[in-house]
């Protein structure tokens, strides 16, 4: 006899979207056009903030939440969600800009202001462990931005000529390409498809029992090109495992979050929730982990976007300040305010001229580092700890432990992610 087949539940299909409808977070469908309806923790924060009520610190979560929700633009096949990060920076930078352009004073005020503002948000987020596109979108429409206002202010005053224009173009690409490769994977750390079947549950309970406590006789191998023998602190955070006998054995630890045995200088990044290889910082300004795959890149793009910014101060002080050297313009340019063009031209010369600041600062940290091949989170590890070697006043930090001579350092940095060994959770448990 033919066995009979059982017959399939049939699930009801779902109607297609259309570009205005969506899946709200309740499961729900809905309407880009009823973003406004049917919100009553709106309606009660409205309500307290018009009886002058404080509110909760709830309500105002549930409201953002909720914000954050319906905040959608029409698309294929559904609504898009919008990242409500990106948008302070499309609003407020050219109206920040543009105010500072109408006076001095103003311009003093505004152009002080908005790296507090930065710093603020930056400390902000980064106290709460969340992810954010603020910053991102904030230096990509900076470039766009300044690259508008070029294009629209300072080039048509003849100064600037089509060769020095190409090149201002080429380097705003350049940056684009760079930090493209930068925000691809930096290194993340993935458990073997064989590790699931080697390690049992007694197994994994036991090394996350035991994550604070440290361990001995995990053999492994300098995957991320460690370059002596000695050995630091044992980490807080994780399980620290350190093979006596062999000087070419390092230290591995066991992350029981990420349930995987990471190998010496990788770290867990509680931002982005997962371990990367040669872990050095999370930059909020590519939204993403700067690891041994994309250090690289990451250092391409400061030096391309600092070339490219001086050249572009340089060739509109040029045209609103002449017969002035680069310098004193940026300090004395008698008459910039008397017409509004270039008063905003001068204005957004000290805005890239701040945030030029800032990245310099960023880019000579790194420099520093991988000379004495060292990451930014060692760095911070070693002046909790009080370990290490410093320099002035603490801006070069030396651990010891892997620094073996500015030119090997450099020549390392140079082939990361090239030579990166996968160990099997099996050959090391």
């Amino acid at each position: 006899m033919k066995p009979v087949k059982k017959k399939k539940t049939e699930e009801p299909e779902l109607e297609p979207l259309c570009c205005c409808e969506y899946i709200d977070r309740n499961g729900e469908k809905n309407h880009v056009a009823a973003c406004l309806c049917d919100c009553q923790d709106l309606d009660e924060g409205c309500d307290r903030w018009i009886t002058c009520k404080s509110l909760q610190p709830e309500t105002c979560e549930r409201i953002m939440d909720t914000i954050s929700d319906r905040l959608r633009i029409p698309w294929l096949r559904g609504a898009k969600k919008v990242n409500i990060s990106i948008i302070p920076p499309l609003v407020l930078l050219p109206v920040f800009l543009h105010v500072a352009s109408w006076h001095f004073l103003l311009g003093v005020v505004v152009l002080t202001s908005l790296p507090v503002l930065a710093l603020w948000y930056y400390y902000l987020t980064h106290r709460r462990k969340e992810q954010t596109l603020f910053f991102l979108s904030l230096g990509l429409f900076s470039l766009g931005y300044m690259y508008y206002v070029f294009l629209q202010e300072v080039v048509p005053k003849g100064r600037v000529g089509p060769v020095q224009l190409a090149v201002l173009t080429c380097g705003l690409f350049l940056i684009l390409l760079a930090l493209r490769r930068a925000k691809k994977n930096p290194g993340y750390l993935s458990i073997p498809a064989s590790s699931d079947r080697s390690l049992s549950s007694s197994q994994l309970e036991c090394l996350n029992r035991k994550g604070q406590e440290k361990t001995k006789g995990f053999p492994g191998a300098d995957t991320s090109g460690s370059l002596n023998n000695r050995t630091v602190k044992d980490d807080p955070k994780g399980s620290s495992r350190l093979l006596a006998g062999s000087p070419t054995k390092v230290k591995e630890d066991w992350c029981a979050k990420c349930q995987l045995v990471r190998p010496a200088r990788a770290w867990h990044c509680r931002i982005c929730g997962i371990c990367v290889r040669r872990m050095d910082h999370h930059c909020v300004w590519i939204n993403s982990c700067v690891g041994e795959s994309n250090h690289q890149a990451f250092i391409l793009a400061l030096l391309i976007f600092l070339l490219t910014s001086v050249y572009g101060i340089t060739l509109t002080l040029d045209t609103i300040c002449r017969d002035r050297s680069v310098f004193t313009a940026l300090f004395y340019c008698p008459g910039v305010y008397a017409n509004y063009s270039s008063a905003l031209s001068f204005t957004c010369v000290w805005y890239s001229v701040i945030v030029t600041a800032g990245m310099a600062y960023i880019f000579l940290i790194q420099l520093i580092n991988i000379s004495y091949n060292v990451t930014e989170r060692e760095v911070q590890q070693a002046l909790r700890q009080k370990t290490g070697r410093r320099l002035l006043c603490g801006l070069i930090v030396d651990t010891g432990q892997y620094n073996r001579g500015f030119l090997r350092n450099w020549h390392q940095f140079s082939t990361l992610g090239t030579r990166t060994i996968h160990h099997p959770a099996e050959d090391i448990v």
